[in-house]
């Protein structure tokens, strides 16, 4: 966060459900490529890139937040971030776009979600038209996975 109380997002979908990450945290944003499989990978993992010679693994998002699979289109995108030293892509829908939203329109999350699996929304951003699910991208992984994560990220 910057002392202006604006926060910078990465927006992306995933079914009609939009996320925002933190700009800083995303290195650049792809086209689909060909996807390398890993045996005995976790499920969520789809496998590694070549990216300008660095193996980044690629994480598919819907799975890991619990959504059903789909097939990857011409709007899917990889988001590549650098998580704790980990360099990954996620795999999303679609990126919406870049956006500047005031600090205080962000809530924490409702109650009701605040569990296990959901504490990696950090909060609720309310726009005027719609709600952004704001995602603390390096909660999203156990220890255990972040491991696993690391052992495929070689450099």
């Amino acid at each position: 966060m910057n002392e202006s109380g604006i926060r910078q997002l990465v927006t992306f979908k995933i079914e009609e459900d939009e996320f925002g990450v933190d700009i800083l945290k995303v290195q650049e944003i792809n086209r689909m490529m060909n996807i390398t499989r890993i045996p005995n990978a976790p499920d969520f993992v789809e496998g590694v890139i070549n990216l300008r010679g660095k193996i980044i693994p690629i994480v598919d998002l819907r799975k890991k937040l619990g959504f059903p699979g789909k097939e990857y289109d011409k709007s899917t995108r990889i988001i590549v971030v650098e998580l704790e030293g980990i360099v990954l892509g996620f795999i999303v829908d679609s990126v919406s776009e870049v956006l500047r939203i005031p600090n205080s329109t962000i809530e924490p999350p409702p109650s009701i979600i605040k569990g296990i699996e959901s504490e990696f929304i950090e909060g609720v951003g309310k726009l005027e038209d719609r709600l952004l699910i704001l995602l603390e991208l390096k909660k999203v992984f156990t220890i255990q996975e972040h491991r696993s994560l690391e052992d495929l990220n070689m450099n």
